[in-house]
């Protein structure tokens, strides 16, 4: 592999078709989808020269915890629809490159399961349920297992209009369940039958999620866990602000991978405003099209603590497995840090915005 796109091909060739429309795809035209690419590639990295780049630093913190370097495990569904070991098998990577996995609430493996496997430090992503004692069971069950946060996804209160999906017909196979929705009760544990006006996954998130969700349930979600609370899915400075006043430790500027509103403003435009109006109150993170070490340095440098992937872990996932997962982000880090030496910075601390200008 020389480049993630690399291993993005070989995942095609290895995944059955309806299970990579799922995993690649984005809403409607998947306008967003490319955006969020397109939009990293037009900012333009202004380098500094003559600074001695002999000895870097990648390591940071994200909510105290130390981790490696700022590149942080997208929280993504049905992992086993990738590689049979799943979510255990993408958190033990993420442990052996020394960063943190945030566990996705529709994941093929119980919270539990994912935790035990887990060799690093691991995050919950959490959708809130129409039920609010199974929800209430969920924050309790991470808090239990020894997860360090929870990530509430807000940018979800009905499913995008996922056409490769709707046209594949998408559900899971008999053998795979959503390991944690059994806790919304009986037969929730299983995708249904797509019908051809939306697919297996859409009727799930009807039959489960709570179209609600309010910044009140940021204070009961830390009530119950007592845990740090993350908002995924904020693209505006107000939303931030909002999340912050209501308990908020941080938030992720994330449009869903663009899988819910197509034409929505892409994560690197919109960071910017979201680091401004958090200023110095909470941690703002980012994910959506990130593929690239110079991404991850324009992110930092706008003012992002650490970025999150989704995509490429899961493509190694499928082509390797562990060791796939495992060297997606051992070569994502590597780009990182061949970027930062030659931006003339020795500590993401040198990260700043004048390093970065519209091309």
């Amino acid at each position: 592999m020389i480049n993630l796109f690399e291993m993005e091909t070989q995942a095609a060739g290895r995944m059955d078709p309806a299970a990579w429309g799922y995993f690649a795809g984005g809403a409607n035209d998947e306008i967003t989808l490319r955006g969020n690419r397109d939009a990293w590639d037009r900012l333009a990295i202004r380098y500094r020269t003559m600074v001695d780049v002999t000895t870097r630093s990648l390591g940071t913190t994200v909510l105290g915890q130390p981790i490696d370097f700022p590149v942080l495990v997208a929280p993504t569904a049905m992992q086993k629809l990738a590689h049979p070991d799943g979510e255990s098998a993408m958190a033990r990577a993420a442990g052996a490159c020394g960063t943190l996995m945030v566990v996705s609430t529709t994941a093929t493996t119980s919270l539990e399961e994912v935790r035990k496997a887990a060799t690093g430090p691991t995050w919950f992503q959490l959708y809130i349920y129409q039920d609010r004692g199974a929800t209430r069971a969920l924050l309790e069950r991470a808090r239990d297992a020894g997860y360090s946060a929870i990530v509430i996804t807000v940018d979800t209160p009905l499913l995008g209009w996922r056409e490769r999906d709707i046209r594949n017909g998408f559900t899971l196979p008999p053998h795979l369940t959503i390991a944690n929705a059994i806790a919304a009760g009986a037969g929730h544990d299983r995708l249904p039958t797509a019908d051809g006006e939306g697919s297996g996954l859409a009727k799930h998130l009807h039959a489960l999620h709570d179209a609600a969700l309010s910044p009140r349930d940021i204070e009961w979600a830390h009530e119950v866990s007592g845990l740090p609370i993350v908002l995924k899915g904020i693209v505006r400075g107000d939303d931030a602000v909002r999340a912050l006043d209501h308990g908020a430790a941080g938030v992720i500027v994330s449009n869903h991978g663009g899988r819910q509103l197509d034409t929505s403003i892409a994560t690197a435009r919109a960071l910017p405003e979201v680091v401004d109006a958090v200023g110095d109150r909470g941690e703002v993170y980012v994910d959506g099209g990130i593929r690239r070490g110079t991404d991850v340095l324009k992110a930092l440098a706008l003012g992002a603590r650490a970025v999150l992937v989704g995509r490429p872990p899961l493509w190694g996932l499928a082509v390797g497995g562990e060791k796939g997962a495992t060297e997606v982000l051992q070569h994502l880090r590597m780009e990182f840090d061949l970027a930062m030496a030659l931006a003339g910075c020795t500590s993401v601390a040198e990260l700043t915005r004048d390093l970065v200008v519209d091309a």
